[in-house]
């Protein structure tokens, strides 16, 4: 059952809140075994953990282009139409976010400027659980091709049809059938059939982010994603049929996973119990309702609070991974999120698979430090510094009094050889 909470119950509310924090201590006393067995036995291990745990019936873990291919031409020409349709949004936001490359006189004799070089190599965990994620393996693909990555791997467990032939559709050529933190470590250390990677992309369940915890710094991470959560802020004088949606936008979220979370914030004690009784109702007929129910009882609330301005500084706090605002009047409010949707006619879902911006998205407060994926995450901006002798000689004093400050002579030594010349 859905809970009404007044944001006077700070407790409530803390608790709430609270719910979302991975705790990954079991986790990584899992995976620590696994990930040293990767690093001493490579792909023999591999291959063991995949066929123990991921259905691996193939001789090798990587799955050939062919296979790819010919996957591709069996879908169906609906959902061929839909990936051509996501992917083209994706692919043009990807390119709207790339950094540019400068160049700019800074002064007399000085000029600076940046230059911007994707990864070499970079990996995406996609999952296959519960659901299969072709539109994950678009938000994580998309993006690494507009850099110009050049090495390009994909891991999922037990990939379905659909995923297959989405990898073949993006051109994808080093899918790997492995999963959990076997794949992690695979990407890290790099073995005899799969590429190390620079950087590891993606979400996967709490033995996937305790793999990527422990092995950030071998290789660079995106970010360790918890349980997936939306936060939705209800417009004043919201109706019946906006609590219908509201409702249905809760649901979307609940059926991900069990420890998933949704949350509403309204001003109005009566939209909260019809959005109770909606989510009730819509429950009965809902497929997932297993997973979404106790989603919905464990993590999920409608918090009636006193103002927007309290809705706003409860959503800061939050740091939602999905939130949801009534207008674009709001956005000056927003500190902290991983992505923002604006409107009753901007469903998350939408984001999910075909508005263009990236769903892979901070979780469990992360949104405080950084957004979701982007083409960022797959390139590097290189500072450029160009002195001729004049630009050197203004600055010098500068460089060598700050030199001798902090006790490096030599430093200061490099800039006055050439000036004594």
């Amino acid at each position: 059952m859905l809970k009404i909470i007044p944001s006077a119950d700070k407790a409530a509310l803390d608790r709430l809140l609270k719910r979302r924090q991975v705790r990954l201590d079991s986790a990584e006393a899992v995976v620590e075994p696994i990930i040293e067995a990767v690093r001493k036995r490579g792909d023999r291990a591999l291959i063991e953990y995949a066929r123990k745990f991921d259905g691996l019936d193939r001789p090798a873990l990587r799955v050939p282009v062919e296979e790819l291919q010919a996957a591709h031409r069996e879908l169906s020409a609906e959902l061929k139409r839909a990936l051509e349709i996501a992917s083209g949004r994706i692919r043009r936001f990807a390119e709207l976010q790339k950094p540019r490359e400068w160049s700019k006189a800074a002064g007399r004799g000085s000029k600076l400027g940046q230059i911007v070089r994707p990864l070499a190599s970079v990996a995406a965990y996609v999952p296959g659980g519960r659901y299969p994620l072709p539109s994950t393996l678009m938000m994580t693909v998309i993006p690494a091709q507009a850099a110009g990555v050049r090495t390009i791997s994909v891991a999922s467990p037990r990939p379905t049809s659909v995923t297959l032939g989405t990898a073949g559709f993006l051109g994808v050529s080093h899918l790997f059938h492995m999963g959990g933190a076997q794949a992690i470590a695979a990407f890290a250390f790099g073995t005899e059939s799969v590429p190390r990677a620079e950087r590891i992309v993606g979400p996967g369940n709490i033995y996937v982010a305790a793999a990527k915890k422990l092995l950030a710094g071998t290789v660079g991470i995106d970010f360790i994603a918890g349980p997936t959560e939306i936060l939705l802020i209800a417009a004043k004088g919201a109706t019946k049929k906006d609590a219908r949606s509201l409702a249905a936008d809760m649901l979307a979220q609940a059926e991900h996973d069990v420890d998933a979370s949704a949350v509403v914030l309204t001003t109005s004690k009566r939209l909260a119990e019809w959005i109770a009784a909606e989510v009730a109702r819509q429950l009965e007929t809902l497929p997932t309702r297993s997973v979404a129910t106790k989603a919905i009882d464990r993590n999920s609330a409608v918090i009636v609070v006193e103002s927007i301005d309290e809705a706003m500084e409860i959503s800061n706090r939050f740091a939602p991974e999905h939130l949801s605002i009534p207008d674009a009047s709001w956005l000056d409010k927003v500190e902290n999120a991983g992505s923002v949707f604006v409107g009753s006619w901007s469903p998350e879902a939408a984001g999910d698979y075909a508005s263009g911006p990236n769903h892979v998205l901070p979780t469990g407060g992360a949104a405080t430090l950084r957004g979701g994926l982007s083409v960022l995450d797959y390139v590097k901006i290189i500072s450029v510094q160009e002195l001729n002798e004049q630009g050197l000689r203004r600055l010098a004093p500068a460089i060598t009094a700050l030199a001798r400050a902090e006790g490096l002579e030599a430093h200061a030594r490099s800039i006055e050889v050439r000036l004594d010349e």
